[in-house]
């Protein structure tokens, strides 16, 4: 399977990246094979065509599960995740199997993935089969934070990508 991961936070190798590598690497029983994290783009994102953010998009388009991770910025996902899903043309992510998952400091934007940042992926034509995944920015690797979630939402995954999953 294909997995990657597209992260949208400011701070390279953050703690978004560590828990959307650390859910691919669950979801797939391998690490991801591509990780964007968006702010390694810089400013090729602030236009059309750049050869690097082109390729990344490429790469993604690629994937057969995509992780899209964001902090949680103002109540909604970072504005520089923003950037990156506005390089995709319309039905850019059809057929990939898109998994939306937000980090914030507490549980009061838990449906931020799938108010937010489910329905633009969908948009874009990705099927996202499962509900979106909110981790507390402390505690995103517990098993009793990603462990219910998988149980429930790894069935779905099987299904969408009729892959066979470790």
């Amino acid at each position: 399977m294909h997995i990657a991961v597209v992260t949208g936070n400011p701070k390279p190798a953050s703690r978004t990246l560590d828990a959307a590598v650390h859910l691919a690497t669950r979801i797939a029983g391998e690490p991801p094979t591509t990780v964007v994290d968006v702010v390694d783009l810089g400013p090729g994102l602030l236009g059309w065509g750049d050869p690097t953010v082109k390729a990344a998009v490429a790469a993604v388009q690629e994937a057969d599960v995509v992780v899209f991770a964001s902090p949680t910025y103002k109540a909604t996902y970072t504005g520089l995740l923003k950037l990156f899903i506005d390089q995709f043309l319309a039905d850019g992510l059809t057929g990939v199997v898109a998994i939306p998952l937000m980090l914030g400091a507490g549980l009061g934007h838990a449906m931020a993935p799938d108010l937010l940042l489910k329905p633009v992926l969908v948009e874009l034509g990705a099927t996202c089969p499962t509900r979106g995944l909110y981790l507390l920015d402390s505690d995103f690797t517990s098993e009793e934070a990603v462990g219910p979630w998988f149980a429930a939402s790894i069935p779905s995954i099987r299904a969408a990508t009729n892959a066979v999953l470790r």
